[in-house]
């Protein structure tokens, strides 16, 4: 069991922390919000940092799951950043960023003889919580190959896909690919509405066919239900797919499904839908269908 630091107690981070208390580590918590971590202490036991630096003294491993590329940088760097508070050891993070900022940050902490894994994860809230997260990653291979143990206390599947950055680039794949089968499941399900079907029963059937899909299963009934206070809120996409975006334009990638969808989330935000899951694109093309 290892001595480890986790920063960031979101819907995401306060999970994956309470799972690495529950394998057995010793386990530091740092959160912008001084009350929610020490609320997970009251529930897990460890102890809190008042700064990141705090946090990670002594950590052999320091996790973070934060918000975004600004986010990550002030919890890393500076006086009270967590690589000052290091000596040596292994920063994973599992943070959704650029791979930008996860090069410039792997260099950084190089300098400082701290090793560094890009880390973003795929499930959800739900996949955080029953410790089912598919974690990829990036970074040297000796360093991954020590932080992989430790990711194992809540991923069902962590692989290395390549150096630095691969994990954030792989991530951006799996939102690629996100958008615009939810997009087609939005669709599917409105047609099926319009038409007069039922769309329980008709996913009964092409569910189990070449039209199956995780978002299918899991997402289709709340959809039809119009309930989607869940899941991984509809900013948060955008935030990732301005990255998609961003790194396309950087790379020649052709990303025309993924520029439109994008917008589409764009008129959820405008109807106040920004917390609501990905899946309220159904609810868009209601209200279109209303309009």
């Amino acid at each position: 069991m290892a001595k480890v630091a986790f920063l960031g107690l979101g819907v995401m981070g306060y999970p994956m922390a309470g799972h690495l208390a529950k394998a057995g580590h010793e386990v530091t918590v740092y959160n912008r919000t001084t009350a929610k971590a020490e609320q997970w202490v009251a529930e897990f036991g460890g102890s809190l940092g008042k700064t990141p630096r705090e946090a990670a003294q002594g950590a052999e491993y320091v996790l973070s799951c934060v918000g975004n590329d600004d986010d990550l940088r002030s919890v890393c760097l500076g006086e009270d950043g967590a690589f000052a508070g290091m000596s040596g050891g292994i920063f994973v993070d599992h943070t959704t960023v650029s791979a930008q900022v996860t090069r410039e940050l792997s260099e950084e902490a190089a300098k400082v003889g701290i090793g560094f894994i890009d880390a973003p994860v795929s499930g959800g809230q739900a996949g955080a919580e029953n410790g089912q997260l598919v974690v990829m990653c990036g970074g040297d291979e000796a360093t991954y190959d020590k932080a992989a143990p430790v990711i194992d206390a809540f991923s069902k599947l962590c692989k290395r896909l390549g150096p630095s950055g691969a994990g954030q680039l792989t991530k951006m794949v799996n939102q690629i690919c996100i958008a615009g089968l939810v997009q087609g499941l939005s669709e599917g399900l409105h047609f099926a509405e319009k038409a007069g079907l039922d769309g329980r029963a008709v996913v009964e059937v092409i569910g189990g066919g070449a039209a199956g899909s995780w978002q299918m299963v899991n997402r289709h009934a709340t959809m039809l239900d119009g309930h989607f206070e869940h899941g991984f809120a509809t900013d948060w996409m955008r935030k990732d797919l301005g990255i998609c975006l961003k790194t396309a334009e950087e790379n020649g990638a052709s990303l025309p499904v993924t520029a439109l969808v994008d917008q589409f989330y764009k008129d959820v935000q405008n109807m106040g839908g920004g917390r609501w899951d990905t899946s309220s694109l159904f609810a868009r093309l209601r209200k279109l269908s209303t309009e």
